[in-house]
């Protein structure tokens, strides 16, 4: 059996220092030392997306990426997205649009398309759509999460457009 190796994660900005097998993904480190159980984990393939998280600002599957390979990267998962009681724009969108259904496949949803709007604060509805496209829901035709996606979209632009004033939007 393979020494258990330190190393330090910084996820949603915080510091973890942890001492984890070689062998171990990063998704069952979130999940199982962190408790960030956001990050679902389900085809183990890095097919359906769910295990989706950024790592240094990139789109990374969590089932993919040993943790020893975020060494000293920061990690930002789903829960990066809730700053005290208010919901982000993102968040607000899904439960708007009924975009939510079952919820497991929601975080990747989530994070991915936060990744985006960080990446791109205007996308095209196509470029949406191309996003999305990495992401597995077995519950629905996906509208509901375009519409949440394009909504938040549209939100988050007002937002910007109102602190660039000085308005508050009302």
């Amino acid at each position: 059996m393979t020494e258990p190796q330190k190393i330090s994660l910084r996820v949603n900005d915080t510091v973890h220092c942890l001492k984890v097998e070689p062998r171990r993904l990063l998704c069952d480190v979130l999940r199982d030392d962190l408790s960030l159980t956001g990050t679902k984990v389900s085809c183990e393939l890095g097919v359906c997306g769910v295990c989706t998280v950024l790592m240094d600002g990139d789109l990374v599957r969590s089932c993919l990426i040993l943790a020893v390979q975020a060494n000293g990267v920061h990690v930002e998962t789903v829960e990066t997205l809730m700053e005290g009681k208010d919901l982000h724009p993102l968040q607000q969108a899904f439960l708007d649009n009924h975009a939510l259904q079952c919820g497991f496949c929601t975080p990747g949803f989530l994070i991915t398309l936060h990744g985006l709007l960080r990446a791109n604060p205007d996308p095209s509805d196509s470029e949406i759509d191309d996003a999305l496209d990495g992401v597995l829901c077995r519950c629905t035709g996906y509208q509901n999460i375009v519409d949440a996606a394009c909504q938040a979209r549209d939100e988050m632009k007002l937002q910007r457009a109102n602190r660039s004033s000085g308005g508050t939007g009302n």
